[in-house]
């Protein structure tokens, strides 16, 4: 069966549009065993991953891609976390990582093992790495806006600001990176957490006891011009808020949930990145798709491929380059009802879409 069948075939039994499905190839640019969710490039060329462990010898959370393979980055002791371990100077749970407007590698540690696990006391963080000399240089302790039910997810930039995006308490934190204050706003909000069934491959998505998955908030960007915040849970919709509205250090300001304006009727989403057009691209996991939705918040398919099964944290490279990993969690057992359906190797792939970066 040609690959352009397989397509057809797959944009049929999902209802995906099938414009541009072909139009744009895809190819491989990195496989490994390991489960890679996330990854960025510096504009020398150099590669950092995450990588969600699944208790296989020898996995770290992030990496660094030095000739084929992932080197434990910044070095092997912060990789080294164990059970019942302290989390001073190691990771707990690296969720997401970027790297940032001042160059610097930023890593959200959610402060668990995964999703349900109880916090643990120190772990919810963002530390920046100078990676210019692979150097811890700041730890944001967030200890004192996290609940017991916090997964801390993701974050970007803006100015003195960092957003995060809480994934098991629903909420976004505001911190201050000049202070180290931190804030929530939106707690509970109708935005940010999960109204409808998470999906992947036509399937509903459901823990090992038959629960279904709640992925709250969780992806978010900022506008090239700093003055938009664009944020969903992993179910969708996509909203957005003015970013002043959440700079002013109200903690859970009653006035914003009436400020939040619906954006994008998004499905259930992966990752996404945004380029200085204003365009958001987003992978449909149920469609196994990649989306841009434009400046006015319309949705069309870029293209569809069965090989890109769960897209996560994607990234635009300075060639114009869209970097997607194909991480397969939804087969994993934590989302699967308990099976592990995923196939390693696990593969990010590369489109060429000629788009520029929001570095934010």
């Amino acid at each position: 069966m040609t690959l352009r069948r397989a397509l057809s075939i797959l944009a049929v039994l999902t209802g995906a549009p099938l414009a541009a499905c072909a139009d744009i190839p895809i190819t491989p640019v990195f496989s490994s065993p390991l489960l890679v969710n996330g990854v960025m490039t510096t504009a020398q060329g150099r590669m950092f991953v995450v990588v969600q462990p699944q208790h296989r010898p020898d996995e770290p959370q992030l990496g660094e891609v030095k000739s084929g393979r992932v080197t434990p980055y910044p070095d092997a002791l912060w990789n080294s976390w164990i059970p019942g371990q302290s989390a001073a100077g190691r990771f707990v749970g690296v969720n997401s990582a970027r790297l940032g407007p001042d160059g610097a590698l930023w890593v959200v540690d959610r402060g668990s093992e995964g999703l349900g696990s109880p916090q643990i006391p120190g772990a919810a963080r963002l530390i920046r790495i100078d990676i210019s000399q692979a150097k811890v240089t700041r730890v944001y302790d967030l200890e004192k806006v996290i609940s017991s039910q916090s997964f801390i997810d993701d974050v970007r930039f803006n100015g003195d600001h960092a957003y995060l995006t809480d994934a098991g308490q629903p909420g976004l934190i505001v911190l201050d990176l000049a202070s180290g204050n931190a804030w929530r706003e939106l707690d509970g909000d109708k935005s940010v957490t999960v109204q409808r069934p998470m999906r992947a491959e036509g399937k509903d998505l459901r823990f090992p006891d038959g629960d279904p998955v709640k992925i709250h908030a969780d992806q978010l960007e900022v506008s090239q011009d700093g003055q938009w915040l664009y944020f969903q849970p992993a179910s969708g919709p996509m909203s957005r808020i003015q970013t002043r509205l959440l700079d002013h250090a109200v903690p859970n300001d009653s006035s914003l949930p009436a400020q939040v304006q619906p954006y994008s009727d998004t499905n259930t989403t992966g990752g996404t990145a945004m380029a200085t057009n204003g365009t958001i691209y987003a992978s449909d996991t149920d469609r196994s798709s990649i989306l841009a939705i434009g400046p006015n918040g319309k949705i069309r398919t870029l293209f569809a491929d069965p090989r890109l099964a769960w897209v996560d944290a994607m990234w635009i490279d300075e060639r114009g380059n869209l970097l997607m990993p194909a991480v397969q969690i939804n087969r994993t057992p934590t989302l699967n009802h308990g099976r592990n359906d995923a196939k390693p190797p696990f593969v990010i792939y590369r489109a060429a879409i000629g788009a520029q970066p929001v570095r934010r």
